[in-house]
């Protein structure tokens, strides 16, 4: 085996290195998403979030985020995530394909008034894309959380946060720190309206 310290230092400096082109190129765009969910909320919306594998979990974690809370004792802001349903994935996937299982739920519980959210790495989930374009069709605002390229989430979504790098790890570290900056700014803006 290699020397791994020369390994984990190669890590962290790709990351720092994402992270600095991330903050570099990112802050208003995530504050720009912020704000969306935070209208959205205001207008008695929800955030609907989705994605695959790691993607799932940073859609459960949002979701939990928004839905329990940050840093501070406040109301619950409306937010679900498509992915924890196993019974309702497993219908769906069974019934129809596994290309349609957010569709679905989209078109069974999101309306205009919502920010709908697909997170993909690749931005090329099926699933995801078809979830985002139905969302779309519905009327809802649309974010793709995908990575450095242009991709079939991106152009489906109304806006999009792309993290600066093609590597998955690095993006699925930048989702994190997206999700913790946006769940701080909602935290904040909620305790503060319930002063």
């Amino acid at each position: 085996m290699t020397d791994p310290t020369a390994t984990l230092e190669a890590i962290f400096d790709d990351h720092l290195a994402v992270a600095a082109a991330s903050r570099a190129g990112l802050v208003s765009v995530i504050a720009e998403l912020a704000m969306d969910l935070i209208a959205a909320l205001e207008r008695g919306g929800k955030v609907v979030v989705f994605g695959n594998g790691g993607s799932a979990a940073d859609a459960q974690h949002l979701a939990g985020e928004l839905t329990g809370h940050y840093q501070r004792d406040r109301r619950p802001l409306a937010a679900v995530s498509l992915t924890t349903d196993t019974s309702v994935l497993t219908a769906i996937a069974n019934d129809y394909d596994y290309e349609r299982v957010f569709e679905r739920q989209v078109e069974a519980l999101v309306d205009a008034a919502d920010v709908v959210i697909g997170i993909s790495t690749s931005g090329m989930a099926a699933n995801v894309v078809r979830g985002i374009r139905a969302a779309r069709a519905l009327g809802a605002r649309t974010w793709a959380l995908t990575g450095a390229s242009d991709s079939p989430l991106s152009a489906a979504a109304a806006h999009s946060l792309h993290v600066p790098s093609a590597e998955t790890a690095r993006i699925q570290e930048m989702h994190i720190t997206v999700i913790h900056a946006v769940s701080e700014l909602l935290d904040t803006w909620a305790a503060e309206r319930d002063a």
